[in-house]
């Protein structure tokens, strides 16, 4: 066993400092990816609150008026979203780059009632919609960031 890590340090060639030059040469794997399963709000669970909300705060014309979205409930899963850092094509730097997760799945996922209200814990007493989404989606690609 000793002798096959001496041979694989052989190989490896050692460490040794290298100069720009050189640097810009090497290539290799670089970025990490990630998998994530999201709950929010499950009913399930003991001590689960029955009435959540999000809220977000505008001001207009003198008026704070504020989005509530009721309830927002639900399991999300993804698989492989990658971060990383690729060269741009025309030569001017890098960029990071963000691959979108090649599978999701929602369960249901959504909000109860969605309003716009002055006070933001009051009583909900408009509602603009409802939101429930159970499935699967497959995407491709990747966002590319980069500053001038």
């Amino acid at each position: 066993m000793l002798a096959l890590a001496g041979c694989t340090q052989a190989l490896a060639g050692g460490l040794r400092p290298l100069e720009d030059t050189e640097m810009s040469n090497v290539t290799g794997g670089d970025g990490i990816s990630f998998a994530a399963h999201i709950v929010l709000n499950d009913p399930t669970l003991v001590g689960a609150v029955a009435d959540s909300r999000l809220s977000l705060g505008f001001n207009g014309d003198g008026q704070n008026r504020y989005l509530v979205i009721k309830n927002l409930r639900g399991s999300i899963d993804m698989w492989a979203v990658s971060l990383g850092v690729q060269q741009r094509s025309d030569g001017g730097g890098d960029t990071i780059t963000i691959g979108l997760p090649g599978y999701v799945r929602y369960g249901n996922f959504g909000f109860e009632s969605l309003s716009v209200q002055t006070d933001p814990t009051a009583p909900v007493t408009g509602n603009l919609g409802s939101l429930n989404i159970n499935g699967n989606v497959s995407l491709q690609g990747q966002v590319r960031l980069w500053s001038h």
